[in-house]
């Protein structure tokens, strides 16, 4: 009975360490320097005001947001613009970019599809 409490306590610690701690990794100051050279076009409060089917990501979920870029990466999830803006992106760069985005104050928003 100790041997399987351990097992299933060695996988709840081993899950949780795959998720939410990846994204504690994410350093937010330099997350916010690769947002600014590469994301904020499209997705600062002006551009989306200026086109609504732009998402606004500050205030998002870290684990969401990390979550999409490696979806768009690896091609799970299709948008030619984010694809070309994914592709040099490290692991660490889109930690980096989850940690500042979750860390802003915003305002969360799903535009409405017709």
């Amino acid at each position: 009975m100790t041997r399987v409490l351990n097992i299933i306590i060695a996988a709840a610690l081993w899950t949780a360490a795959g998720t939410g701690q990846a994204i504690d990794r994410g350093d937010p100051t330099r997350g916010g320097e690769l947002a600014d050279a590469q994301c904020m076009e499209c997705h600062s409060a002006d551009a989306v005001e200026r086109n609504p089917e732009w998402p606004r990501l500050k205030g998002q979920h870290a684990e969401y947001l990390l979550h999409s870029l490696r979806q768009y990466k690896s091609g799970h999830r299709e948008d030619p613009v984010m694809s070309g803006q994914v592709a040099d992106l490290s692991l660490q760069d889109k930690r980096d970019l989850a940690s500042w985005f979750s860390r802003q104050e915003g305002e969360l928003y799903t535009p409405r599809r017709p």
